[in-house]
């Protein structure tokens, strides 16, 4: 067994690029909806409020530390528009009804996004991604990184690998849309694959996840540092 860290979101593709990054801690992501735990409410106008948010919903429904991540589409020609609204976009237009499943919504998404940037000669646009880690609910200092991955828009869908906006997002140092990317290639160079680094180096300092305690017996111990010694 390993270090259990809630991850609160129910995307099973999110959770096998985070799990895929986080693994060299030792630690394994169980998503919030397998523990029965709602989705948090996601109010708020930026990514790191509303990462927080969730963050700290999913700590205290699970009494244990937990990651949240948020993240999007920021179109420069849009203002960063659709931003933390990037996966209901269409939702919000009245392109789709709500609770489809979610790979209609995101051919939604991308349709109306296409539609709203038809003659547009203007194209940058990046991924954006803020990752949140709490020890318990009321942590006074959660750990905070953020990654941008920047491209261009595409006029059509390109690829068939990730989600969300990957197919549309040209990302010019590999001649590839996000979509076309390998995943390997992907998690080692994406927003939120940036990001994760950056999260990753704070566990290790703040956290108590030093490259000393990257032992066989210590990356199989299920309490964090802060827990004790059990194992």
């Amino acid at each position: 067994m390993a270090k259990r860290l809630i991850l609160a979101s129910n995307n099973a593709k999110k959770l096998r690029e985070l799990q895929a990054l986080i693994a060299p801690l030792g630690v394994e992501l169980v998503t919030q909806g397998s523990l029965g735990i709602p989705e948090a409410e996601e109010p708020h106008i930026t990514f790191v409020e509303n990462a927080l948010a969730k963050a700290r919903h999913a700590a205290a429904a699970a009494s244990g530390p937990a990651l949240a991540d948020d993240s999007g589409l920021c179109v420069d020609a849009l203002g960063g528009a659709p931003g933390v609204r990037s996966a209901r976009h269409a939702v919000d237009a009245g392109r789709i009804a709500e609770g489809l499943p979610r790979e209609q919504i995101d051919a939604a998404n991308n349709d109306w996004l296409l539609t709203q940037m038809a003659g547009q000669a203007h194209r940058g646009a990046h991924f954006s991604c803020v990752l949140v880690a709490v020890r318990h609910a009321d942590d006074p200092e959660p750990l905070i990184a953020e990654g941008q991955w920047r491209g261009a828009l595409l006029s059509a869908p390109q690829g068939e690998h990730g989600f969300g906006y990957d197919p549309l997002l040209w990302i010019p140092t590999h001649g590839q849309s996000a979509a076309q990317l390998d995943p390997a290639i992907k998690n080692a160079v994406s927003h939120r694959a940036l990001a994760c680094t950056r999260l990753l180096e704070m566990m290790r300092a703040r956290w108590g996840l030093d490259a000393q305690s990257a032992t066989p017996k210590a990356l199989a111990a299920t309490a964090w540092p802060w827990q004790g010694s059990a194992s």
